[in-house]
């Protein structure tokens, strides 16, 4: 029996989705335990390109059973179209697929007001996927949201739309009303095989000695809590929101997988004190098709920062690094790394929890040489370059902790164990 965790360590888009379809292929189950449709999971297998909203990764491998989790906030019209996308690529679901009943649900008024509060000139910009999620965590928050399980009871229902609305002073028509009743009832009519209670059957697993792969969304300096608040996603996405999304024990989680670019990216607005904005980070931007999968918007791009790296790994208790995207780092002469920031004049290798203290935070770096061989076919780390290989033993020293995983290209085969 085992469980592992994948966990993007810095602001998402690490290629988290890769490293979990990697690892998932002798796993019995694939668990999203949080965040929703705002994920953009992108996996390259045999020719064909996958975009996976708020489905596990796992679901490429035809006796994976994927898990959608307690904290998993589920658009069950978004959920149900990325399904019919599956279903053509020959993807079935049947008796593989399960939803927690007590996920809540985002609806189009969740969608309306977070493109309202973005739009809004005197509100602090987040730059959100407006896809609904933060609106959604809010209204569970507040005691108010509608969950999976409510899709079963039409009255109940009905008066908890009517309860919503009215907590958000929004009007709806009474014929707009009913079709959103109507809907999410046929919704709840296409997803109703689907829903068992997850703690229960993880725990069931794990103690019969099953492998259960946990699948993060978004990044740990976006969490709630740790990230660089308010700049963040409204879930936990560290390793502690396992627990709370999926009603497995922290003892149960017996190793943690941190994935972490070769360089750092960042979507949205907040702090990047190691941002490029010169051709080099144009480079790493069109090299690593760094645009988002979700959004399509072009991702802020920079050197690695080991400070912020070190801090990610400590709070998730990281075992072992999968270091993505390394060859999206040739033909630049000079490599650098953030060992230390600036701040107000004394140096430090600590994160520091004050936002305005990140954001005047002048990074320390320490330049390697880089190289210019393409190394998406090479499959044996000692092959690698030397150059490569000095810049990833030094960050792996830098963060004291084994990259094991090195990932060279986005298809399944360009993966280098160590």
């Amino acid at each position: 029996m085992s469980s592992t965790a994948v966990l993007g360590c810095i602001y998402g888009d690490e290629a988290k989705a890769k490293i979990v379809d990697v690892l998932a292929e002798n796993k019995d189950a694939v668990v999203r335990f949080q965040g929703g449709s705002n994920a953009g999971h992108t996996i390259k297998n045999n020719g064909k390109t996958y975009i996976l909203h708020i489905i596990p990764s796992g679901i490429l491998y035809p006796e994976m059973k994927c898990v959608l989790g307690s904290e998993v906030v589920i658009n069950p019209f978004e959920l149900l179209e990325e399904m019919t996308n599956l279903n053509e690529f020959g993807i079935n679901f049947k008796g593989r697929f399960y939803i927690d009943p007590r996920a809540n649900i985002v609806l189009p008024v969740h969608k309306m007001l977070d493109s309202g509060r973005e739009a809004d000139s005197e509100q602090i910009k987040i730059g959100t996927t407006k896809r609904g999620i933060g609106p959604c965590y809010a209204d569970k928050a507040a005691r108010v949201g509608l969950k999976i399980q409510d899709l079963k009871d039409a009255d109940y229902l009905k008066s908890r739309l009517i309860n919503l609305y009215q907590y958000h002073e929004t009007e709806i028509s009474e014929e707009d009303l009913n079709k959103l009743h109507c809907d999410l009832l046929k919704a709840g009519e296409k997803i109703k095989d689907f829903i068992v209670q997850v703690p229960y059957m993880l725990n069931e697993m794990y103690d019969e000695g099953k492998d259960i792969l946990f699948e993060g969304a978004q990044g740990t300096l976006l969490d709630i809590t740790y990230g660089t608040y308010p700049f963040v996603t409204s879930s936990h996405t560290v390793s502690g929101g396992i627990c709370i999304g999926t009603g497995m024990s922290p003892h149960k989680i017996d190793k943690i997988v941190g994935v972490y670019k070769s360089y750092f990216t960042r979507v949205g607005e907040g702090p990047f004190p190691t941002e490029l904005f010169d051709e080099i980070g144009q480079q790493i931007r069109d090299r690593g098709n760094e645009y988002g999968s979700t959004t399509g918007r072009p991702r802020r791009c920079g050197w690695f920062d080991a400070v912020s790296a070190k801090f990610t790994a400590m709070i998730n208790g990281v075992d072992v690094i999968a270091l993505t995207l390394v060859d999206v780092l040739r033909d630049i002469d000079a490599l650098k790394i953030c060992t230390a920031y600036k701040i107000n004049g004394k140096e430090t290798n600590h994160m520091p929890a004050d936002l305005k203290d990140f954001a005047s935070a002048e990074p320390v770096f320490e330049e390697l040489p880089g190289w210019s061989e393409d190394i998406s076919g090479i499959k044996d780390y000692d092959k690698l370059p030397e150059n490569a290989r000095k810049y990833i033993e030094r960050t792996e020293e830098l963060l004291g902790i084994p990259i094991k995983i090195i990932s060279v290209g986005p298809d399944r085969t360009q993966t280098i164990f160590r």
